[in-house]
């Protein structure tokens, strides 16, 4: 009996951010948008058109960079629980037309369509044609999808036809259209790991194909042999039934209002040790990040910040204690700080950390959160330089 084929479809939402915005308001059509933070202060791009991308403006990139390389991009300010909306009801309509749809992200989806192909008059890759009219005509969103024998390789065809495009890599030609691609379309391979691929020769996935997966591990450790497999075609195709979390938060209400500022922001990273351990046991990075605080007269403000992906503590608390050298601007005191993260990152394969000092990091991160699942969350602090 002949084996089984799968079929892996990846969906990723093209500008989701930008997107949405534009639904929002259509005049923004056919222009460069930012969508991000504010330029003065620490604000970064959470999202760039692809008219302000070809001005050199990239997610993450502050905001004051970006209007420096495209001063006539327009700025609109991030509405997360638009984006969430969106993302949720085109997940419950994709629900409706796959058997398994699997959440990585808030704009990326992947759905197993193995065993669907009668489903579908025998036809897949029509199917996603179909699919990606679908999410135009109902939901105003441009999109790419790729169909492929596995889940990265239905990303990595994804991310050569962006944006707006379908790509279908038949079964046995894997090889065939990955071997001119650079090593950089390798989920997990940065900068780093790039520029030390390509110092020994590595330079197109072809070059990583021609040679034995011992060669590669030789130089990269475990991680080289998940780039050998990807390099030849192979991945993962499991899809998980997943819901994405909306946020996490903590606050606390004090027992007295607090004033002092040295106090605030102990307790402050009290909070951000709470939410970004919580992140890391889920193998998540948030790329919101937002401050609650309360004054004694019931006031309430929320401050917000799009940031780089990260789950690092220090790093979060840099952004909330700036959120808040910001935020607390009345003379009076406050009862209640919270600290909420969103927009979340999901890293089934993780940038290789070969910076001794990001390496240290990442270890004594795993290590302090070790010990507080042991002996409790007062045990140890990661610190918050």
């Amino acid at each position: 009996m002949a084996a089984r084929l799968e079929y892996i479809a990846h969906l990723d939402l093209d500008c989701f951010y930008v997107s949405v915005e534009r639904i929002r308001d259509p005049s923004l059509n056919g222009k460069p948008v930012i969508v991000g933070g504010s330029p003065s202060g620490r604000g970064v791009v959470a999202s760039a058109s692809y008219e302000a991308r070809a001005f050199g403006v990239r997610s993450a990139m502050p905001t004051g960079k970006a209007l420096r390389l495209c001063p006539q991009a327009i700025v609109v300010r991030s509405h997360f629980d638009d984006y969430g909306m969106y993302s949720d009801d085109l997940y419950r309509r994709m629900k409706e037309l796959s058997p398994l749809v699997e959440r990585a992200s808030i704009d990326e989806m992947y759905f197993d369509l193995t065993g669907c192909e009668s489903l579908y008059n025998n036809d897949l890759p029509g199917f996603t044609k179909k699919l990606k009219k679908l999410v135009w005509d109902e939901f105003k969103l441009p999109c790419t999808i790729a169909l492929a024998s596995n889940k990265t390789l239905a990303k990595i065809a994804a991310g050569t036809v962006k944006p707006n495009g379908v790509l279908h890599v038949p079964h046995g030609k894997e090889r065939e259209f990955l071997a001119p691609l650079p090593v950089e379309v390798i989920p997990g391979v940065g900068k780093k790991t790039e520029e030390i691929l390509k110092r020994r020769g590595f330079r197109v996935l072809a070059d990583l194909q021609a040679v034995p997966r011992e060669q590669v591990t030789a130089l990269l450790g475990k991680h080289g042999f998940w780039i050998h497999d990807v390099a030849r075609g192979m991945g993962s195709t499991t899809v998980h039934e997943s819901h994405v979390r909306k946020g996490i938060s903590s606050e606390e209400t004090f027992s007295h209002d607090i004033a002092d500022r040295i106090d605030l922001e102990k307790k402050l990273f009290s909070l951000v040790e709470g939410v970004c351990f919580t992140m890391r046991s889920r193998g998540w990075k948030s790329k919101t990040v937002t401050l609650k605080l309360r004054y004694s007269d019931f006031k309430t403000i929320t401050r917000s910040e799009s940031i780089p992906p990260t789950n690092d503590d220090a790093v979060v608390f840099r952004i909330v204690r700036a959120l808040l050298q910001h935020g607390y601007t009345r003379p009076m005191a406050l009862r209640l700080l919270g600290v909420r993260l969103t927009n979340f990152e999901y890293e089934p394969q993780q940038e290789l950390l070969l910076i001794p000092f990001e390496e240290k990091r990442g270890k004594a991160l795993t290590a302090v959160d070790r010990l507080r699942k042991k002996f409790g969350d007062g045990v140890i602090h990661s610190g918050g330089a």
